[in-house]
């Protein structure tokens, strides 16, 4: 696999310019920012995704919207001899991950692409697991990402989505929300010098469907044996997905 970062076209639109902004200018301190937010507790959510994933070696993944490269990361290392792909629009995010892949020795397994989600630069079954991490609810349309992840996955194949959710258990609910509304972007300034890419964040999940809603937009996706999984009280969950054997 060619060990270098592919660089093309991005296709970024007008709508997803301010996006784009948001990611390349917290993209140094994103991972610090991750651990403080989350009180590490990404690092579990994404553990429990690689279980129930139970990739087996030699297995090959496309992670999208892969920005500091963790879950990429940590595919390579279940598959143990699977290429993986991960794909970002942001370079400055690009830059962080490709440092951490290359010290960790796996640039001869992982090759990062500059590109768009909605529109994947890769031929129909070509992957084991198509994955996305909290990245699904800042794309323009979440329908046509998951089209493409399912497009470009085997048949029999798996689709994974790990994203932020909406809690529905008070009082719960009320705390995590103030916290996630009021004392996220004052920690993202306070941190990261990013007051207003912080607040994004809140604002990104406003409109995005909470997991009954999201698992019902795979099944309408066509994907089959659809399950969801609430993670920490509902602040988070992770959706998959097959596709079905004899689907190309």
């Amino acid at each position: 696999m060619n060990k270098s970062t592919i660089t093309g076209d991005n296709g970024i639109k007008p709508k997803e310019q301010y996006v784009h902004s948001v990611f390349e200018k917290i993209a140094g301190k994103y991972d610090t920012m991750n651990d403080i937010l989350s009180f590490r507790r990404h690092k579990s959510w994404r553990q429990f995704a690689m279980d129930k994933m139970a990739m087996r070696p030699g297995d090959t993944a496309v992670d999208l919207c892969c920005g500091t490269c963790d879950w990429s990361i940590a595919l390579a290392e279940k598959s143990e001899t699977g290429d993986v792909i991960g794909l970002d629009f942001s370079e400055g995010m690009l830059a962080v991950g490709r440092r951490k892949v290359e010290e960790r020795g796996l640039d001869e397994r992982i090759t990062l692409v500059q590109g768009n989600a909605m529109n994947l630069p890769f031929g129909d079954c070509s992957f084991n697991y198509a994955t996305i991490g909290f990245g699904l609810r800042n794309v323009p349309d979440p329908v046509q990402v998951l089209r493409e992840m399912k497009r470009v996955v085997k048949p029999g194949g798996m689709v994974v989505c790990l994203e932020l959710s909406k809690p529905t258990v008070q009082p719960f609910k009320g705390i995590y929300y103030f916290y996630f509304r009021r004392m996220l972007p004052l920690l993202g300034k306070l941190f990261a010098k990013s007051y207003e890419q912080y607040k994004w964040l809140p604002e990104s999940l406003a409109l995005f469907p909470d997991r009954k809603q999201l698992e019902q937009i795979f099944r309408e996706t066509g994907l089959e044996s659809v399950e969801s999984f609430p993670l920490t009280g509902g602040i988070a969950a992770l959706h998959i997905g097959l596709k079905e054997n004899g689907d190309v």
